[in-house]
This record gives structure tokens, sequence and C-alpha cells, in this order.
């Protein structure tokens, strides 16, 4: 049940913040062949790993695989055209956010993130 996990972790939130700001400057002022679509795809998995961790005390696992699912959903939209659909495409905070086109690079780009949350995840919990 999730109202028994509900635990604010400063460590995390301050994490996913200063990942935030970086996918912010990024989205803002880079636009590369290599850190905007590779690494900021890698970061924002990581970014929301951290969010939902900053609120929640779950377990690393299924928390990394939901966000994991999350961003195979959003890149599926992305498949379906749904920011056309929703009459969004003139918003950049839209296109942005949600993107607007579907990559298969982009779902290698979820997995490596989350391979790394994961290795880092037990890493510390192995010094612990």
């Amino acid at each position: 049940m999730v109202r028994n996990n509900i635990k604010f972790n400063v460590a995390y939130f301050r994490l996913a913040s200063f990942i935030f700001i970086i996918e912010t400057l990024i989205a803002l002022y880079i636009n590369d062949s290599i850190i905007r679509p590779y690494i900021g795809d890698v970061l924002v998995v990581i970014l929301i790993y951290c969010f939902i961790k900053s609120f929640l005390d779950v377990k690393v696992l299924p928390t990394a695989l939901f966000v994991l699912l999350f961003a195979f959903t959003v890149e599926f939209l992305q498949y379906l055209n749904i920011v056309e659909k929703l009459g969004l495409q003139s918003s950049k905070i839209a296109t942005t956010i949600i993107g607007t086109s579907f990559s298969w690079i982009d779902i290698l780009t979820y997995i490596v993130g989350i391979i790394i949350v994961i290795s880092v995840e037990y890493f510390f919990q192995k010094e612990k």
C-alpha cells in the first residue's frame, strides 16, 4: 500500500532537482547530435526514478521497471503522434516534454539509464 510508503527523502530530491536543472539546460541550450538526444534520454529516466524515490520509500527494482515502462509508454505515444492528435504541436513545452518522434535508439537509452539506476542503487546498498 502506497500510503505506508510515503516518506520524503532529501537526497533523492536533491538529485532529482539537480538532474532536472541539467535536463532543462540541455533542452534550452544544447542542440547537438550526442548530448541532447542520447545523454538527455538516459538522464530523464534517472530523473523520474529519483523523483519517485524522493516521496516514496519503495523497492529499487519494481520502481526502476515502472519508470522504464513509463518511458516506453511515452515513446509509444510519440509513435502514435500524440502531440499532434492533442493539438499541442505548437507548444514548445509539450513537444519538449512528450517528444514528437519515435526512435528505437530512445528505447535503448532508457534501458541504459535504468541499468545505471539499478547498478548504482545496488552498489550503494552493498556499501551499507
